[in-house]
């Protein structure tokens, strides 16, 4: 045995971490504090779990951001941090934490109320991808719905704390929150989701899911009881709009960069100018001497191409993604077969009213999926259908997002999942809407009237997205209310003429506006972006840009904010 003064080896330090291992180490501790995250991610430890809502918890991811952020200035001193994927990887994680930080700071977590984007939007939409295959799935699915209860309770103690703290949501986004809640907790059929999701387990697990659901339906229905009796009366006076600096950290946050909001407002006009004669021209082919592009709109909503049906307008969304992928792999895009797989699937009763796109899992045992909100129509007209799913699937969300997760390797773990910017992601999408029609897809005089009046949808949303929540003013020069300030009364009214949508998708998007300021600018902010970028790099190769090459080197680059992401696809 050796004695006292026998010298002791030193312990062997810590090899420096890049920025790609600061990254990756944030998400696995995310994953912990955020099960809901780590499902999105297929992680299976997290099947079974969610997250601590309340003011704890959210205090708990801040601190992991703030340790994190720490970490990321050591990171970024370290020999190889300065090469081109290590750089991205350190802008975008700086970006974002600091984004999120400025929301947590300011207590916007204590006022998540809304249609969509809220924690127990989250949820519930988490059920929808946790695995049903198994009896080790319903297990998992039991444990999770037995955790519904507390997780809803610790998201009103935030609700309850902001109140406390006069941090209250608006009223429109809260009235809508609580007929929400009131579809979860009865479907039509005298039980709740819940409890019409857990139906579907094995009969093995019969007794512990429909307890485990009723629970989680007793729950709902508690935290609608005191959204209607307690907290809906609280808000009853506050504004439904936010003010030039709540509104500029959330542009921060969803567009990743310091928009100039005023050049942006001027900007959503010159496209609206732009947009609606482009599609005068084409109503007039499908309704001549139409008065308006809305006019053949509405014509086509009587009279248009319609699917019949709900499983039949799923097999076509289905049949459109899966031609779109045929006709461009290997022309505009070079395809994985495991980015090739992508589901179309029908939204849950008491969701927004907007489709949407769901990611693939990490190792893609769970495939991308756009989802079709029914509305409670069995009828569809397609004019509005082809574009969008074009942006929701192919070659929209699904390739840029499916891309990322099968690049990951190459990335970070962060940079292919959660670290998105919003703007980058829809601005592909919308960039992808466009392109399908310098492609020649879009020449069907109703497809294309579609797309356009999808195009004017963007434009209006940065209009009335910036206009109503910093009131500004309507130009002189515009067909519309000249000269009166916005309101979300007027934001609606101009909606709802500048739409073919109906009454019911008009009032969820503006509910939507009021529930998650700037995230509906950064489509057209995004689009135009990209289209910068692309621009930027046609002139720097000149006759040796080739389309295909910049469009597989952009979609593997993993997200970034709006200017940063100029400057990178600018240099591809």
């Amino acid at each position: 045995m050796a004695d006292d003064n026998t010298p002791q080896p030193l312990p062997t330090p810590d090899p420096p971490q890049l920025p790609r291992q600061i990254a990756d180490a944030y998400v696995e501790a995310l994953i912990t504090l955020d099960p809901i995250t780590g499902t999105f991610l297929g992680v299976r430890d997290s099947f079974g779990k969610l997250p601590d809502l309340s003011p704890t918890g959210q205090a708990a991811t801040a601190a992991l951001a703030r340790h994190t952020l720490a970490r990321l200035d050591e990171a970024e001193r370290t020999p190889g941090a300065d090469t081109g994927i290590e750089r991205r990887c350190a802008r975008l994680l700086r970006e974002r934490l600091t984004a999120e930080l400025a929301l947590h700071d300011a207590d916007e977590g204590l006022r998540a109320v809304g249609n969509l984007g809220t924690p127990i939007h989250s949820v519930r939409e988490v059920f929808t991808l946790t695995p049903t295959q198994t009896d080790e799935d319903w297990a998992a699915v039991a444990e999770r719905l037995r955790a519904v209860p507390a997780t809803l309770a610790g998201y009103r103690a935030s609700l309850a704390l902001g109140l406390d703290r006069k941090l209250h949501a608006g009223p429109r986004p809260t009235t809508t929150f609580i007929g929400q809640l009131g579809e979860w907790a009865d479907t039509g059929n005298g039980q709740g989701w819940f409890e019409d999701f857990a139906a579907a387990g094995p009969d093995s697990r019969r007794a512990e899911l429909d307890e485990a659901a009723r629970a989680a339906t007793a729950a709902v229905v508690d935290l609608r009881d005191w959204m209607r009796d307690v907290y809906a009366p609280a808000v009853a006076d506050s504004p439904n709009t936010v003010g030039r600096d709540r509104y500029a950290r959330w542009s921060r946050y969803f567009n990743g960069t310091d928009l100039d909001l005023d050049e942006a407002y001027a900007y959503g006009w010159s496209e609206y100018h732009r947009i609606r004669g482009e599609m005068q021209h084409e109503a007039d082919k499908i309704l001549p001497d139409a008065a308006t592009p809305w006019a053949a709109l509405a014509h086509l909503d009587e009279h248009g191409t319609h699917i019949d049906g709900v499983e039949e307008v799923r097999l076509w969304l289905q049949g459109l993604m899966d031609q779109a992928i045929e006709a461009l792999d290997g022309t505009h895009f070079e395809l994985a077969e495991r980015v090739r797989k992508v589901e179309a699937r029908i939204a849950p009763p008491g969701s927004a009213a907007a489709p949407y796109y769901t990611s693939p899992s990490e190792d893609f045992s769970r495939p991308g999926a756009t989802w079709l909100p029914t509305m409670d129509r069995t009828s569809f007209p397609v004019y509005n259908l082809v574009s969008t799913w074009y942006h929701e699937g192919v070659p929209g969300h699904h390739l840029q997002l499916a891309q990322w997760a099968h690049v990951a390797a190459d990335l970070s773990r962060y940079q292919a999942t959660i670290g998105m910017v919003s703007a980058n992601a829809e601005g592909w999408a919308l960039y992808a809407e466009r392109l399908m029609d310098e492609l020649g897809f879009l020449t069907d005089p109703e497809h294309r009237l579609g797309y356009l009046d999808a195009q004017m949808m963007r434009a209006a949303r940065v209009i009335v997205d910036i206009g109503m929540h910093l009131e500004l003013p309507i130009p002189a020069d515009a067909p519309f209310h000249p000269g009166e300030t916005w309101t979300p009364e007027l934001a609606e009214e101009f909606f709802a003429a500048h739409s073919s949508r109906p009454a019911d998708f008009v009032e969820s998007e503006l509910t939507r506006y009021l529930t998650i300021p700037a995230q509906a600018i950064g489509y057209k902010l995004g689009e135009r972006a990209w289209l910068l970028g692309r621009e930027n790099a046609r002139a720097r190769h000149g006759d040796a840009f080739d389309l295909k090459t910049w469009h597989m080197a952009a979609l593997s680059q993993g997200s970034l904010g709006l200017d940063d992401l100029v400057d990178e696809l600018s240099d591809l």
